[in-house]
């Protein structure tokens, strides 16, 4: 049987059936319309939740297309499977997606997010006891006029306020530049995680130029207040780096907190040199230890201090620290050869000047001599008994280590401190610090996945700040679908004690997520038309994408075909 060209054709499916069975079955579409409805008898198309599931398909397609060329991101794509048969790939331009936006916008991107999150995190079993706070920028090409520019929300000088439903935009502008890219305008990105699955709870869009020290400890005041008004909402331990400290020392309230103590503060300096002997030291897993500093206070909250060791970050430090005082030493010994060349005009001036010039040594110290300078002032041979005068002063530099300081710095290598203002051993012990303050990380992860080239899911082209903001809450809700996706098949494969190959061909029960995806690359559906009979089918499916598919559930069966 000959099949005719024009009788066949095909539609690339790959990974995104995944991605939409994730989609489908924490029933995102349906509690953003919940949310924000719109009336379809007034000429909508689609539904709100559908333009924002459909971004996050082209988010999480590996590719980032512009909204004005989105209908041809899925022109070829099977949408009647990602969605349903009542929807068509022109129906998603780019002026349905920018009102889009504008809707998110106009609701509130922190309260539409949070709800979401809370609702899924709930359902899904996905909350942990902690919540990870971090921010990152997201650079941006382009002038954006200050036609839009927003006074209200967070920016270096001030804490933001808790006014969550602000319809102000964020201000693009420029900022410190986490991206090495000070050149560019920038927003600022404030996330928060937890749980095992790297799950994404809270989120805000932020200033340009906004401070971590203004904008982590009042982000985390604001989830509190958000939970409080929740039912059944757990009570977070709320967790960042030194940079929210001392806010929370000052402003937390009855909110619990773990952060890093900054190592500015005078009281950490005290502890973070003391020598090993005055300490009792608990050993740790991995190669760590810690000691509780009971006698350590700050401000007038109570909390509880523990200092950490770490072997292998004292080794590496330890290097470097050796590699800076070698560095020292060779500037410096170049610096007083061209002090001893020099003349003034008596010792006082001369003591002065070589005081000037190694003003910044930090792991040396220098013993001066000063030597006058005699010359006979008359020409010619000087006469017998003719006394040569004093003309001037020149000084001699000796450099040596200054072993004292060098003692101090290296006692403070691999070391830092932990502390929390949740004084209760039995909900937070001593050895649960560091595990705790470790799982940052997570949040890192996803600043890491977002700012990715594997899904450029940060590449943005969009003129209007407000339109910017809502797009950084779908490119969160990006990053929420990937990790529910990851999390649920890892505990797929642990619950049925199976593997799958990883990049290097291994058997592994924890793959990423991207590897799977890719794995699923070349997936077509084919639709085969003969007179009136019409046939379709999903083809290049393997045995190993079957039984990952299978991992994921009725709704990813039914989307490749694997199930009536």
């Amino acid at each position: 049987m000959i099949i005719r060209e024009e009788n066949a054709s095909s539609q690339a499916l790959d990974h995104l059936g995944l991605v939409a069975s994730v989609i489908k079955d924490i029933g995102l579409i349906a509690k953003i319309d919940e949310r924000i409805p719109v009336s379809k008898e007034k000429g909508a198309k689609l539904t709100i939740g559908q333009r924002v599931a459909a971004m996050i398909l082209n988010g999480l397609g590996f590719m980032d297309d512009r909204l004005y060329m989105f209908p041809q991101f899925l022109e070829n794509k099977p949408v009647g499977r990602l969605f349903d048969d009542s929807v068509c790939a022109a129906d998603f331009n780019d002026d349905s997606l920018g009102r889009g936006l504008d809707a998110v916008f106009k609701f509130g991107i922190t309260p539409l997010f949070s709800e979401l999150a809370f609702e899924i995190g709930v359902d899904q079993n996905l909350l942990g006891r902690s919540a990870h706070f971090d921010t990152t920028s997201i650079s941006l090409y382009g002038d954006y006029p200050d036609d839009e520019k927003a006074g209200s929300n967070a920016s270096g000088a001030t804490a933001p306020t808790a006014n969550l439903s602000a319809k102000t935009p964020i201000d693009v502008t420029y900022g410190y530049s986490k991206a090495n890219r000070p050149d560019l305008k920038q927003v600022v990105l404030n996330l928060a995680t937890t749980g095992v699955a790297n799950f994404p709870i809270w989120m805000e869009a932020c200033d340009g130029n906004a401070s971590d020290k203004a904008v982590l400890q009042a982000a985390a005041a604001r989830m509190t207040a958000f939970c409080k008004e929740l039912q059944d909402s757990p009570s977070f331990l709320y967790v960042g780096d030194s940079a929210m400290y001392e806010r929370c020392v000052k402003e937390a309230g009855d909110m619990k907190w773990l952060s890093r103590v900054s190592e500015r503060l005078n009281e950490a300096k005290k502890w973070l040199t003391l020598p090993d002997e005055s300490f009792v030291w608990t050993a740790l897993p991995d190669g760590y230890r810690m000691t509780s500093l009971a006698e350590a206070c700050y401000g007038d909250v109570k909390q509880r201090w523990i200092l950490i060791h770490s072997e292998h970050a004292a080794s590496r430090e330890l290097k470097t620290l050796n590699k800076r005082i070698g560095k020292e030493k060779e500037a410096y010994t170049k610096v007083l050869w061209h002090l001893s060349n020099q003349d003034f005009t008596c010792d006082h001036d001369a003591l002065l000047s070589a005081n000037k010039a190694v003003k910044a040594l930090k792991y040396h110290q220098v013993t001066w001599i000063t030597s006058p300078i005699e010359k006979h002032v008359k020409l010619g041979r000087p006469k017998a008994g003719d006394v040569p005068q004093v003309v001037g002063y020149c000084i001699q530099g000796t450099l040596n280590e200054d072993q004292e300081r060098i003692t101090v710095a290296k006692r403070h290598k691999g070391r830092f401190i932990l502390a929390s203002n949740e004084l209760d051993q039995v909900l937070l012990p001593d050895a649960t610090f560091l595990p705790e303050y470790k799982e940052q990380i997570k949040t890192e992860q996803g600043f890491r996945f977002i700012k990715s080239d594997t899904f450029e899911v940060d590449s943005i082209f969009l003129q209007k700040p407000s339109r910017i903001e809502a797009l950084m809450m779908v490119m969160t809700l990006c990053l929420m679908v990937y990790s529910i996706a990851q999390h649920k098949l890892r505990q797929a494969l642990e619950k049925a004690n199976e593997t799958v190959p990883d990049q290097l061909t291994k058997q592994t029960k924890q793959p990423t997520a991207a590897w799977i995806f890719r794995l699923f690359h070349g997936v077509h559906v084919w639709t085969i038309r003969q007179e009136e009979k019409t046939q379709t089918l999903v083809v290049n499916l393997t045995a190993i994408m079957k039984r990952i598919i299978g991992y994921f559930g009725p709704s990813a069966e039914r989307i490749y075909g694997l199930s009536g």
